[in-house]
């Protein structure tokens, strides 16, 4: 071989490689310690949008005033209690021009204080504040992006002791974001300030025909969005359900501590939902392992809608150490059954949340009964069971028991089936049995994937008795 050409090679090689060493992008790996499981608090878009009117609507603009109101409700009416911590602002907050040094600036008049004092308000409250970006030349409602400014804007965030940083993709390019979104990663992280990274980098990337590369995704974000924005109707939410339950083997197994599918934000308490349907999307974010970011009026939700996402049962489905990611194992006419494995676990046999949910308009409940063990329930010293929402104990079913709910039009049964071993301590050898503050057992390690837990479901379409007109018993 012509020995220049070798030459050339080998120089190339070394370029290439010293390219590779000092890229951001394969020093960037999410190493914050964040988000070990799912993100709780309160974020401003959906409700509140981009008012900016605070001469006509002083109450409802985005504004210092309003996020410092919304951070005291947080506290005072026992959302902080119940686990929810951020209180994040979106779009709108900006001037439309960087200041003189090419720093970002917010309004000065809806945010006379600043940044940093606002962030300093709510940390007084023992609460995490959360702040809007977009990679591209502007955010989505026009004011400045990042894109230029990367670092700098990455330095500022830190001084303002940002906590959580949501990144959204409007005027930029999706195929850029492969690079962009970690580039802007690896500069979050090299503040040395652990701020929370959310990432619109999937979704956009979908809406470009382009396949998202979640192995990047999941080791530069702590959360990311992969669908449509969510609106104030159940038809929104149902978009989200259908995207969730017929995409779930690509998605699934991406989630987990420190990295979550983000369905975007809770509606429970605002316009567009009843009360069963408030109910349905409170249970299904949390066995999707979903973050639980509120976007309400704490100021004026009612008392029942409030019940719901502060229902700490729930919640500690949402937040459950695992974090694995639920799926929806039935579908059929109009009624689905979507199950999360949980803590605490005996042996390899989980606890599990399950959710039946009832899609139908008919007008009345649906019965639906199903024997445990067609749901994978098959630990053989039982389940203790209750219904999340009313309380209900059902006692100790074994596998081999039915379990028999009614679901309402659009609403949902959530039903809790905890191991009985695991209150046996005394007949149990300790390191089979662990629970929320103790290490996941080493049984439970060693099972060959993370969602070998789904191979347990048969096909419960045999034994699952959807119409409560039709009663009958399938052999298996």
């Amino acid at each position: 071989m012509d020995p220049i050409r070798m030459e050339r090679r080998q120089i190339l090689r070394f370029i290439s490689a010293v390219i590779l060493l000092t890229s951001p992008l394969l020093t960037s790996t999410l190493e914050n310690g964040l988000a070990r499981t799912p993100p709780m608090g309160w974020l401003a878009w959906e409700r509140f949008r981009c008012n900016t009117d605070c001469v006509n609507d002083p109450d409802n603009c985005i504004s210092e005033r309003l996020f410092m109101q919304m951070a005291d409700l947080l506290v005072s009416e026992g959302y902080a209690a119940a686990g929810y911590e951020y209180i994040n602002v979106d779009d709108c907050w900006l001037a439309k021009t960087r200041d003189a040094q090419g720093r970002l600036q917010a309004d000065p008049e809806r945010f006379p204080s600043g940044m940093k004092a606002l962030g300093n308000y709510i940390h007084s409250k023992g609460l995490k504040f959360g702040i809007y970006e977009d990679y591209g030349n502007y955010t989505c409602a026009g004011y400045p992006g990042i894109l230029g400014y990367l670092e700098l804007d990455a330095n500022t965030f830190a001084e303002w002791n940002v906590d959580y940083v949501k990144l959204d993709g409007c005027y930029s390019h999706p195929v850029d974001m492969d690079r962009g979104y970690p580039e802007f990663g690896y500069y979050l992280n090299r503040t040395g300030r652990p701020m929370l990274y959310s990432c619109s980098w999937p979704v956009y990337q979908i809406y470009s025909g382009i396949e998202p590369n979640y192995t990047s995704i999941k080791s530069s974000c702590n959360i990311w969005r992969n669908f449509d924005d969510i609106q104030d109707s159940w038809q929104s939410v149902q978009t989200i359900i259908d995207y969730y339950g017929e995409n779930q083997d690509a998605i699934v197994p991406h989630a987990g501590p420190g990295h979550w599918n983000d369905p975007d934000m809770l509606i429970v308490g605002n316009f567009g939902l009843s009360y069963e349907q408030a109910k349905s999307q409170f249970a299904l974010w949390a066995i999707w392992a979903s973050p639980l970011l509120m976007s309400v009026d704490l100021r004026t939700i009612k008392p029942d809608y409030k019940t719901i996402i502060q229902n700490r049962k729930i919640i500690a489905v949402n937040q459950d150490i695992l974090g694995i990611q639920g799926r929806r194992i039935y579908k059929d006419r109009g009624i689905e059954i979507w199950a999360r494995p949980i803590t605490p676990v005996v042996r390899s046999d989980f606890s599990y949340a399950i959710v039946f949910l009832n899609r139908r308009t008919d007008g009345t409940p649906s019965e639906v009964s199903v024997i445990n063990r067609e749901l994978g329930l098959t630990h053989e010293a039982g389940y203790i069971v209750e219904d999340l929402y009313t309380n209900k104990d059902y006692g100790i079913l074994t596998p081999d028991d039915k379990i028999t709910v009614d679901v309402n039009p659009s609403g949902c049964v959530m039903l809790r089936f905890t191991v009985a071993s695991a209150f046996q301590k005394a007949h149990l050898p300790q390191n089979h049995i662990f629970g929320l503050s103790s290490n996941i057992n080493q049984d439970h390690r060693q099972l060959p994937q993370r969602l070998q837990w789904l191979a347990r479901f048969p096909n419960i379409a045999r034994s699952l008795e959807a119409d409560q007109l039709k009663k009958r018993e399938v052999s298996e």
